[in-house]
Parts: structure tokens; sequence; C-alpha cells
């Protein structure tokens, strides 16, 4: 498909970027567990991430990682697309782990859970949104730019990571610690002035 030959374009184009500062960047973009994770929304919040101060706001964002391996899991295994460096081996910004080769591409799941916090991030601190949000797509791109998606699969992470932020402000339980961990980035920002 034309959709499919846009995205190998992308992964070729991209093997360019190795040695630069966004090649350095995806790299350390490959963080998706918490407590480190979310600390590349720091300069897009405008305060550290500090998990010792925000503890419920940490247990919120660990918990959208697993409620996201409900919803990728089943969809990596039904769409089977193979990663870009297997099909067309190439340099990454990381080492592939045996087990990431195996793994579906489709969709992305750092692209999911990357744009599901920026949503979560930005609604807690409306005043830096354009920030959080750009920081949210950068961090979903680099999973392209290391070549270890291709741009569709991003696309398609995106979706999935609105989709599961929208549910989740269905359940009481995660609306009730959402706003106790909007209280705890709130009284971070304000010490921190």
């Amino acid at each position: 498909s034309l959709r499919e030959q846009d995205d190998i374009a992308f992964y070729r184009a991209t093997r360019a970027l190795k040695d630069t500062l966004r090649w350095a960047q995806a790299r350390a973009d490959n963080e998706i567990e918490t407590p480190s994770a979310p600390r590349v929304f720091d300069e897009a919040l405008g305060v550290a991430f500090t998990p010792e101060r925000m503890p419920v706001l940490t247990r919120l964002l660990g918990r959208m990682l697993g409620d996201l391996d409900t919803i990728q899991t089943p969809a990596k295994r039904g769409f089977i697309r193979p990663r870009p460096f297997v099909t067309e081996p190439a340099e990454t910004c990381i080492t592939p782990e045996p087990w990431l080769a195996e793994s579906g591409s489709y969709p992305s799941g750092h692209s999911a859970l990357g744009w599901a916090w920026a949503l979560v991030l930005s609604e807690m601190a409306p005043d830096r949104a354009d920030e959080i949000l750009a920081r949210g797509l950068a961090y979903g791109e680099s999973r392209a730019i290391c070549g270890v998606h291709y741009a569709s699969d991003v696309e398609a992470g995106r979706l999935v990571g609105a989709a599961l932020f929208a549910s989740l402000k269905t359940d009481p339980g995660f609306r009730a610690d959402f706003e106790l961990a909007r209280r705890e980035l709130v009284e971070a920002r304000q010490a921190s002035r």
C-alpha cells in the first residue's frame, strides 16, 4: 500500500539520524517503566517528576502501563506485523532483544502510553498543555526514529492511548486518584517556583 511505502521510506530516511541528538533522545525514550519514564515530561511540565513527592501520580501512571497491556497485547498478537528492523535489518537506536523482534510492531505500546500520559498530564497542568502534548508526540515518534516501529504503528498507538485515557476517565477509582495526583502535581509546581 502507499501507506506501507511511506512507512518504509521514513524508516530508511531516519537511519541517517544515527549519532544525532534526536537519535540520542530516541534511545532515552526507550524507557517505559515508572518511576523513570515519566521524567521525560520534566521540561514540559516545568517541574521534576519526583516519585517520592508524587506517590499517587506515580501509581496512577504506573497503573496505566498495566491497563495498556490488556489492550495492546491482544492487538499485537492479532495484527502480527513484523518490526522494521526484522523486515529490513538496519541500525536501531537500541540493541533489540530477541523478544522485541518476536513481538508485533502494530500498534506501538510506547506511543500509546506516552500519548495517554501526555493527555493525563495536560489535563493536570493545562497551562503547560502545548509543551506536554508536544513531548508526548515526540516520545512516540522516537519509536519510529529508533527503528523499532513504523510511523503508522506510532499513529495507531496514539489512538490506543487516547482510547485508554477515555476509558479510564469513566472509572471512579481512576478519577479519584487523578484528582489526588493533580493536587500533588500542583503542589510540586508551586513549591518549585
